[in-house]
């Protein structure tokens, strides 16, 4: 089980501002080392209870609330990472816990037994919650990411395009999964995620691109279909 607690911090900026700052970034940051070429692929399928008490909670501002998702890399990959990411003032809990492809294939059908299989009080806390509050998949979101990476503070900055999604169909290993695009295909959502404090030439970054700090779920802008969400 992996933990990590830092603030993040998203911005929304164009395409041409995403090829420019990664230009930039290419000559004196470090590139994260799944980057190939534009970046690499994400799919999180999100779980949500009976009422979407996760999307209500997200939608009123609630100051702590949580979000369940299965992430993986695309249909060839060969394991999956089950996440709960808690919402606490200003920081951002993670939590995270990674599976075999044949045990995460169990969660997309919803048997989470197979969580009783791990040692980590962690899969056995989304065990329970997952059955008490009667969890169940809601959307499967899919994107393009390009990150980097400064050891300082434990800096990481990613930039999301290509967002598509759909509420039909939550395979994530999946060859043949239809999705819909669920956000502007001009626009990239830049997150900055860290310990402490930024470095000045990132703050200096974030002033130039003349970007406002935005609060943008993609799991809400994977649940667009069933409740009419728009950003």
């Amino acid at each position: 089980m992996n933990e990590v607690l830092r603030q993040e911090k998203k911005f929304l900026i164009s395409l041409a501002q995403f090829y420019q700052y990664t230009h930039y970034f290419d000559q004196i940051i470090q590139q994260d080392i799944h980057n190939k070429g534009e970046g690499y692929t994400i799919r999180s399928l999100y779980f949500d209870t009976l009422d979407d008490k996760d999307f209500t909670e997200k939608e009123e501002g609630v100051e702590i609330r949580r979000k369940i998702r299965l992430r993986n890399y695309g249909a060839e990959s060969s394991f999956a990472v089950l996440e709960m990411k808690q919402k606490q003032g200003s920081m951002q809990k993670k939590r995270s816990l990674k599976m075999p492809k044949e045990d995460a294939q169990k969660l997309v059908q919803k048997d989470y037994s197979v969580l009783l299989k791990y040692s980590e009080p962690f899969a056995a806390e989304c065990y329970y919650l997952l059955n008490a509050l009667c969890y169940s998949p809601k959307a499967v979101v899919e994107y393009k990411r390009k990150a980097y990476i400064a050891k300082e503070n434990n800096i990481r900055i990613t930039f999301d395009y290509q967002i598509r999604g759909t509420e039909s169909y939550y395979d994530i290993f999946s060859k043949d999964l239809l999705q819909n695009t669920i956000f502007n295909s001009d626009l990239v959502v830049l997150e900055v995620k860290y310990n402490g404090f930024l470095l000045s030439y990132l703050k200096d970054i974030l002033q130039e691109c003349n970007a406002s700090e935005i609060s943008v779920s993609k799991y809400c802008l994977g649940r667009s279909v069933s409740k009419h969400y728009l950003f």
